[in-house]
């Protein structure tokens, strides 16, 4: 605005030196011509009527000081006027003393504490699960590309949460093995609502404060879905993630882990459940013995399609809000590195087994049945995606990433009597035990 008052300082000026120069009315033949058209009037009435008194002479019209030099003037002021409007930044009216920069954010906070000190044992749990997933996305990315063969890579898409966060799509489409594979990373920073503390105060007691309106969140986790080409192997899935809640200054409120995998075969080998099932089972076993039964348990129910009557799958094992009540934070953190790092120990020998088996016509329309029934699950019954698709400004295709690239519905269809797909279709109304 300083441009502005310097102009306006300057019009003053001009206008002052113009009232001392200038004596002549620019108006002066207006004026005569007016007054002479004045004079021809009162003649004339005066002739009409010898009772009218003469009209009193018309009043001089003001003198206006050089008219142009003030409309020059006055356009350049306005015009600095509204420049230094556009473009100097408006300041803030306080009351409290000088303007203070507006604090950072969490995201910003630990966005400086990874550059500067990078991610070590001491760093936050939230900075430590971040580094963990997207090691673990590229050590699985790196085998499925080699698995694949020269030329076949993934394609990796990166983006970036204005609120804070980032995230890696990993996806290779019409592979030699894989028909669909999906590797993704997501790190989320963001706010709840009170609405949403109210829900998740029923599964944890840190959030138990009645008064609070809002709170900081954090989210990571790691996500995978696998299509075989080949009907013969198993579509395989793994979530591995985490959640935190913080005050303003990044301070812990309440925190949690979530995750599991399971098997999704079109055609069942019974060893290949076992040893699916049995590498799991030895990964919770070193954490608790009670952990194998409870989650496998927990994703039998989970991972059913009820307008269907079957499972998805053959299962494998599925748990959520771990947090406190189940054990400390650092024990459930190696836990599920533990169960994250026995995902291709117990994948990669099945599809081995499987991948170069001969089928035909009729087989690989079954698994396209049965990708169906994978897409009916993920759209209809699966929460995160549901959670994911009602999130303004979500990432759809990272979301949808799990979906198959085919898949078949076919009216009526039921299996041959005796058939390996009946067998199939009964092994997942009845879910079974297989360690």
């Amino acid at each position: 605005m300083a441009s502005a008052a310097r102009c306006l300082r300057a019009f003053n000026s001009r206008i002052a030196r113009c009232d001392h120069k200038s004596s002549k009315n620019p108006f002066q033949p207006l004026a005569h011509y007016r007054h002479a058209s004045v004079r021809r009037k009162t003649v004339a009435e005066s002739q009409r009527s010898a009772l009218s008194a003469p009209r009193p002479p018309q009043q001089q019209p003001s003198k206006v000081v050089a008219p142009k030099t003030r409309i020059v003037v006055g356009i350049v002021f306005i015009s600095v006027l509204i420049y230094s409007m556009l473009t100097e930044p408006l300041q803030p009216i306080s009351s409290s003393g000088p303007d203070k920069t507006e604090a950072p954010t969490i995201a910003d906070l630990d966005s400086r504490r990874k550059r500067e000190s990078g991610v070590t044992a001491t760093s936050p749990m939230r900075l430590r699960m971040e580094a963990f997933i997207k090691e673990q996305q590229d050590e699985i990315v790196q085998a499925i590309e080699k698995l694949e063969g020269p030329g076949v890579k993934f394609r990796r898409d990166t983006w970036q949460r204005p609120a804070g966060g980032d995230g890696i799509s990993c996806v290779l489409q019409d592979g030699n093995i894989f028909e669909k594979a999906g590797v993704n990373t997501s790190v989320v920073y963001g706010t709840l609502p009170r609405q949403a503390i109210q829900k998740m105060r029923v599964n944890h007691k840190a959030l138990d404060d009645p008064d609070i309106e809002s709170l900081e969140f954090f989210a990571a986790g790691l996500s995978l879905v696998l299509h075989p080409v080949n009907p013969m192997a198993p579509t395989v899935h793994l979530n591995y993630r985490y959640f935190e809640t913080m005050d303003k200054e990044g301070k812990g409120k309440a925190w949690w882990f979530g995750g599991g995998t399971d098997l999704t075969p079109s055609y069942l080998f019974d060893e290949d459940a076992v040893h699916f099932h049995k590498t799991i089972k030895e990964a919770c076993d070193r954490h608790g013995k009670e952990y194998y039964p409870r989650f496998k348990s927990w994703c039998d129910k989970y991972f059913f399609i009820p307008h269907r009557g079957e499972a998805r799958g053959v299962g494998g094992i599925f748990f959520d809000d771990l947090d406190e009540e189940t054990s400390d934070q650092e024990s459930l953190f190696s836990f599920a590195q533990d169960c994250c790092r026995a995902f291709l120990p117990s994948y990669l020998p099945i599809l081995q087994r499987r991948v170069n088996m001969p089928y035909v016509d009729q087989e690989k329309a079954w698994q396209q049945l049965r990708r169906g029934r994978y897409v009916e699950f993920n759209l209809v019954h699966d929460r995160g995606t549901s959670f994911g698709l009602n999130t303004p400004g979500a990432r759809v295709e990272s979301i949808l990433m799990s979906l198959p690239l085919t898949a078949r519905w076919q009216y009526m269809h039921e299996p041959d009597i005796g058939s390996r797909e009946e067998k199939l279709l009964a092994l997942l109304r009845q879910p079974r035990d297989w360690v």
